[in-house]
C-alpha cells in the first residue's frame, strides 16, 4: 500500500518559489528548499525531481500566474492606453513598496540563467513572446476601436513594450529616483499616440 503524501504540493511549490525568488537558483541549496518547504529531501526528489526540475515547476507556475494577471489587466481598463499604463505603473509602485524588491522571477531567471543554459533561455524567450502577444492583441483592439492610430505597427510597438518592461524591471533593482522611471513611462506612452 502506497503512503499518502504528508504535505500539500502547491504549498510546498509556493515555498520553493519564494526561496528561489529571494536567493536565485545558484545560491539556493537543497537545505534552504527543504527547510522552507517543510519536507525531507526524499519527498522533494520523489515529488518534484531534482533542483532544476523544481525550479522549472516554480518558473512555470509563476509564468502562468503572471500571464493571467496581465491578460486580465489589459482587458480591465476602459482604454488600451490606460491598461498599458496601469501595467507599468503597478510594476513601479510594487518596486518602491516591496522590501526587499525581488523583481520579477522570470526576468531574474533570464539574467541569472539564460546566458548559460539554453533551456532557461528558451523558457524566458517564450515568456517574452507570450507577453508580446498579449500587448499586441490589446494594441490591435485599440486600433480597431479607433482609440489608437491605424498607422501603428502593433507587433513592433508590443515588442518595444516587452523590452521596456524587462529593462524597467532590471533598472528598478537599483532603486533609482521614482521620478526617473515615471518620466520614462510617460515617454514610452507617447508611442501609443
Amino acid at each position: 500500500m502506497a503512503r499518502s503524501k504528508e504535505f500539500d504540493e502547491r504549498t510546498a511549490l509556493d515555498a520553493a518559489m519564494q526561496v528561489f525568488w529571494e536567493k536565485g537558483y545558484e545560491a539556493t541549496s537543497l537545505s534552504d528548499l527543504t527547510a522552507r518547504m517543510g519536507i525531507q529531501r526524499t519527498s522533494l526528489y520523489a515529488t518534484f525531481g531534482d533542483k532544476q526540475s523544481l525550479f522549472l515547476a516554480c518558473l512555470a507556475k509563476y509564468s502562468e500566474a503572471t500571464m493571467a494577471y496581465y491578460q486580465a489587466k489589459l482587458q480591465k481598463e476602459t482604454t488600451i492606453r490606460e491598461a498599458i499604463r496601469s501595467c507599468f505603473a503597478d510594476i513601479i509602485a510594487a518596486a518602491y513598496e516591496a522590501k526587499p524588491n525581488r523583481g520579477c522571477f522570470s526576468i531574474n531567471t533570464m539574467v541569472e540563467l539564460a546566458p548559460h543554459d539554453p533551456e532557461f533561455a528558451r523558457i524566458t524567450r517564450h515568456n517574452q513572446t507570450q507577453l508580446q502577444e498579449l500587448f499586441q492583441q490589446a494594441i490591435e483592439r485599440g486600433m480597431e476601436t479607433g482609440e489608437l492610430a491605424e498607422k501603428l505597427d502593433a507587433a513592433a510597438v508590443s515588442r518595444s513594450l516587452v523590452v521596456y518592461m524587462a529593462g524597467l524591471l532590471v533598472t528598478l533593482k537599483s532603486k533609482p529616483e521614482r521620478e526617473f522611471v515615471e518620466d520614462s513611462l510617460s515617454t514610452l506612452l507617447q508611442l501609443l499616440k
